[in-house]
């Protein structure tokens, strides 16, 4: 039985496809026609290999850049879908917005009293405020995916699980505080937040007077917190991407990150 020999300089060096479809034929021949020229055949792949490995592993600016802005879009817009909705962030213990530290007297005054649901009703209000106000960072978050450079979206595909998340706080940060404060103190004053705070106050009686409620800021404590959160849920979102394959919906996320 004779024997199949494959040379160099039978082949197109040039293109690598046939090198496949030589492979896969040779193996269709069978092993015994192709054992004598195995040699030639190990060392004319392997010479080629760095080819065969950066066609797969180099990606082109312009795939980084847009394999980022999607994968930025899909992790924004889950994490805006799933808080900016009623229990958004009320029944959501990680981004629950709490009791201010500075009213906890407060809290603890009306607890040990029975009046319980006026802390309750409360915090219930500041967090449906937030829930309110959320839906306004998905403009801001699109203005900052689409401005993002190379160097941009390098730094994150070669950065940490959060990086950008921290892109996002870089660029969008100080405009999210301007967009969602004016949108808080609107809801605030639609869901009651004002008129509970001073019905909780107000249920301490002669306590109130020992209880510093002037400094604080229920607007922009509860804006504040309602962007933390927002980040808090992007981030996990951007995590979730990058190590969870299933996460990877197009083509396009699969091929950006399954080479980071």
């Amino acid at each position: 039985m004779s024997k199949v020999v494959i040379h160099k300089d039978e082949l197109d060096s040039e293109n690598s496809m046939k090198k496949y479809s030589i492979f896969a034929l040779l193996l269709g021949i069978g092993v015994s026609n192709v054992y004598a020229g195995w040699g030639d055949l190990l060392d004319y792949f392997s010479d080629d290999s760095e080819i065969v490995k950066s066609a797969t592993s180099v990606l082109t600016n312009s795939e980084v850049v847009d394999g980022l802005k999607e994968a930025l879009s899909k992790g924004a817009e889950s994490a805006i879908a799933r808080l900016g909705k009623q229990d958004g962030f009320f029944a959501n213990k990680k981004v629950k917005i709490p009791m201010p530290d500075s009213l906890q007297t407060v809290e603890d005054g009306l607890r040990k009293i029975g009046q319980d649901k006026y802390a309750d009703e409360f915090v219930l209000t500041m967090n449906r405020a937030a829930e309110q106000a959320v839906p306004e960072a998905a403009e801001i978050f699109g203005s900052a995916i689409r401005n993002m450079s190379i160097e941009d979206a390098r730094g994150i595909l070669n950065g940490q699980d959060d990086a950008a998340t921290k892109y996002f706080r870089r660029t969008s940060g100080e405009k999210l505080v301007n967009r969602f404060l004016p949108i808080v103190k609107k809801s605030t004053e639609q869901v009651g937040v004002t008129s509970n705070y001073k019905q909780m106050v107000d249920k301490l009686g002669f306590m109130s007077r020992f209880v510093d409620t002037e400094s604080l800021d229920v607007d922009r404590y509860i804006t504040n917190k309602a962007i933390d959160g927002l980040f808090l849920m992007v981030a996990r979102e951007e995590k979730l991407i990058r190590r969870n394959p299933a996460a990877r919906t197009t083509d396009l996320l699969k091929k950006v990150f399954s080479n980071n």
